[in-house]
């Protein structure tokens, strides 16, 4: 639930150059002519702008990523077959908890995470994005049963999505482990780029006081916390701004030392989080970054899924 501090400078710094290029091959394949299943099942008619209720996996290897996932969050995945696109749902006891495609990767772009952030109007949204300095990556596109999304960056030029849900967002409850449980924004200025979602989501934003001389806020919307902004680590600065997204997890060093065993590496060891739970950043074996949260919290208005 916080920033972090690399122990693996380099090859981060590499990932987040990679995840800037990859992130425009997910727009290519979200524009591919295939069906996605509805973010709500059954529909929840519930609506939470800036929660984050989807992420999508860019992949070389999508039998290998199936292989990892499945091996470390005990995902289970069902295929959808595309005119040029394979793609995986990836369900957790039967329920949806993200999407998995297979591309090929040109050099020097990665495999990566991109998290879809909900909005009543994926049209008024990209005209605020727009308006506030952001970039759009990929212009918004209808889905008949997921509904529309888009894919934007900010302006420090961290990259997210926005999706407009055919059958509403998902209710605000507590992650489980397996489930994604967190997102945070690291850039180099927290504050202006608070604003700047602020501006287009309708985020309260709260200071959350640390002693490590770090900024650190809180982005919320029905009085839950949805995300962070945090300042670059010392030691980062050369890395884009760029948002990290987190699983919950029953035992963050167990998790750690099982991401080496099924073949991926762990960029920031297990630490104690500001908040009381553990917390490290890997990279499965294609090079995807995330983050692992033990979180022994049980108030979900400290941050729903």
């Amino acid at each position: 639930m916080s920033a972090w501090r690399p122990r693996n400078r380099s090859g981060l710094r590499q990932w987040c150059i990679g995840l800037i290029l990859a992130t425009a091959t997910v727009a290519v394949a979200s524009a591919t002519a295939f069906e996605l299943p509805p973010i709500a099942q059954p529909a929840s008619g519930e609506h939470h702008p800036g929660k984050m209720i989807w992420a999508d996996l860019v992949t070389p290897d999508l039998v290998a990523a199936k292989r990892f996932y499945g091996g470390l969050f005990g995902w289970t995945f069902r295929d959808i077959h595309g005119r040029n696109t394979e793609y995986a749902v990836a369900l957790l006891d039967g329920a949806p908890v993200g999407g998995l495609v297979q591309r090929a990767l040109r050099p020097h772009r990665h495999p990566a995470w991109l998290t879809f952030i909900a909005v009543k109007d994926i049209v008024a949204a990209e005209r605020s994005v727009l308006t506030h300095g952001g970039k759009e990556i990929s212009q918004p596109r209808m889905y008949l049963q997921r509904g529309k999304q888009a894919v934007f960056a900010d302006p420090q030029g961290a990259v997210f999505g926005a999706l407009q849900s055919s059958s509403g967002d998902p209710a605000d409850v507590q992650a489980l482990p397996g489930e994604w449980i967190w997102s945070s924004l690291v850039t180099s200025d927290p504050r202006e780029a608070a604003a700047f979602y602020q501006a287009i989501l309708g985020y309260e934003i709260f200071d959350f006081p640390s002693d490590d001389g770090l900024e650190h806020l809180f982005l919320a919307t029905d009085n839950y916390a949805r995300a962070s902004s945090n300042t670059l680590p010392p030691g980062a600065n050369t890395s884009p701004p760029h948002w990290l997204n987190f699983i919950r997890v029953s035992n963050a060093a167990e998790a750690a030392a099982k991401v080496r065993t099924l073949g991926g590496q762990v960029l920031v060891a297990p630490h104690p989080d500001r908040h009381g739970g553990m917390v490290a950043v890997v990279a499965d074996p294609a090079g995807a970054t995330f983050g692992l949260l033990e979180w022994t919290g049980t108030d979900s208005s400290e941050g729903a899924k």
